[in-house]
């Protein structure tokens, strides 16, 4: 189900296999290494690793589903689109509306990640600053997106390579560390951990939101989010084994910057600069592929009518949601000015993982004849969703809860005015 590469109103396809790996690269390595190590050791103590493994099982399933969902509905919105042509036009807004809210402050801690590693005293305007210089590329055109976000994620993957080798050849790593033990671990704890590691695998729904943008979406999507978020994996598995074996859960569970503070434990205290430079980086390719990813799930959003029409227009020129970029970008600069980082990743994992749940559910109810994948990974999928979002620090569950309620309020008010 291929749309025509340049209909009127749409946007151009301009991105192959290697861009769309790329994009979802850049938006899940800054936030996964960069943000959701220390508060999953928080949780997970000694078990951190099996924790990344709970994530990881969800996040393939999820994966599965948004790909198989993608080749059949190739437009702009992700599960946006896909909840409302499987399910009905209300779960389709709820995953749009969890999208937008949850993916802003999700912008927002990225945002803020840049500027606590480049100026920490200065982190709310550094974090504005990228917002704005952002939000200015991806008005010009996605290629140039998808050609920042290459250099991004080949310098990151320097950078990490760099401190997986000093922590690993260190006399201060210790395996022991690795085997959970000593009663730090609770199942509990496994759990919402999991769910804040979660927060840093899902960038691959970027590749899904920018459907309309891929040429020959039904080859490529299911291509590209699977590579991604195996590549993604092996590198999460490597840093976090490196990190944890230096540190140790404790030490990790404390720091606010696990990966600089791993160098200086392993006795190389000159690279440390180095990992707060590619910290900065990691974050504003994340930002970046970020951002895409809301706008474009606002275009569709706005197309139907759920938020104001003048945010579905498209660039004559550049072939961008232009007015949804702009009206994204004001919004997350605003958040990105009094956010508070590790309070944004709890909420955003409730928003995204609700996004999740509902595109399990629609992949559940394809066909063989439309590509329906095995029924025990959209099964696993859903259940592992609810399973995260319950478990997850309880402020971050209700605002979450209280947001998704506030837009479904709003969704039925709505309806109710146009019913005669």
């Amino acid at each position: 189900m291929n749309a025509p590469p340049n209909a009127p109103g749409e946007l151009r396809r301009r991105l192959g296999v290697s861009d769309a790996v790329v994009i979802g690269l850049g938006s899940m390595l800054g936030a996964g290494i960069f943000a959701a190590l220390a508060p999953a050791a928080r949780a997970a103590g000694s078990a951190l690793l099996p924790a990344l493994a709970v994530a990881a099982v969800v996040a393939y399933c999820n994966a599965t589903a948004s790909a198989r969902l993608a080749a059949r509905y190739p437009a702009s919105g992700g599960t946006y689109v896909y909840g409302r042509e499987r399910l009905g036009a209300f779960w389709g807004y709820l995953a749009g509306w969890g999208f937008v809210v949850g993916k802003t402050a999700s912008c927002a801690a990225m945002a803020l990640t840049v500027g606590a590693y480049a100026w920490p005293g200065q982190a709310h305007a550094v974090a504005v600053a990228a917002v704005v210089a952002l939000t200015a590329l991806n008005y010009t055109g996605v290629q140039k997106a998808a050609w920042l976000t290459r250099a991004i994620v080949a310098a990151v993957l320097a950078v990490l390579a760099a401190v997986v080798t000093a922590c690993l050849t260190s006399g201060t790593a210790d395996a022991g560390r690795l085997v959970p033990g000593g009663g730090d671990a609770t199942p509990a704890g496994v759990l919402q951990a999991a769910g804040l590691l979660f927060f840093a695998f899902a960038g691959y729904a970027r590749i899904a939101t920018l459907g309309e943008e891929v040429r020959d979406p039904a080859r490529t999507i299911p291509r590209a989010i699977p590579i991604a978020l195996g590549l993604a994996l092996v590198v999460y598995a490597a840093v976090a084994a490196a990190v944890l074996g230096v540190l140790g859960p404790e030490r990790l569970a404390e720091t606010t910057a696990p990966l600089a503070e791993a160098v200086r434990a392993a006795g190389v205290p000159q690279l440390a600069p180095v990992v707060r430079v590619g910290a900065a980086v990691a974050a504003l390719g994340s930002l970046l592929a970020l951002i895409l990813g809301v706008s474009r799930t606002t275009l569709a959003m706005a197309r139907d009518g759920h938020l104001p029409r003048a945010l579905a227009a498209v660039h004559p020129r550049f072939h961008v949601p232009h007015r949804a970029e702009l009206a994204v970008g004001a919004v997350v600069a605003v958040a990105a000015a009094t956010a508070d980082l590790r309070g944004a990743i709890g909420f955003s994992s409730f928003g995204v993982l609700t996004y999740y749940a509902i595109a399990n559910a629609a992949a559940w109810t394809l066909t063989r004849e439309e590509g329906r994948p095995a029924r025990a990974l959209p099964a696993t999928g859903l259940i592992g969703c609810a399973a995260l979002a319950c478990t997850l620090p309880p402020a971050s569950a209700a605002t979450g809860a209280a947001v998704l309620a506030a837009g479904a309020i709003v969704y039925a008010l709505r309806r109710g005015r146009r019913t005669p």
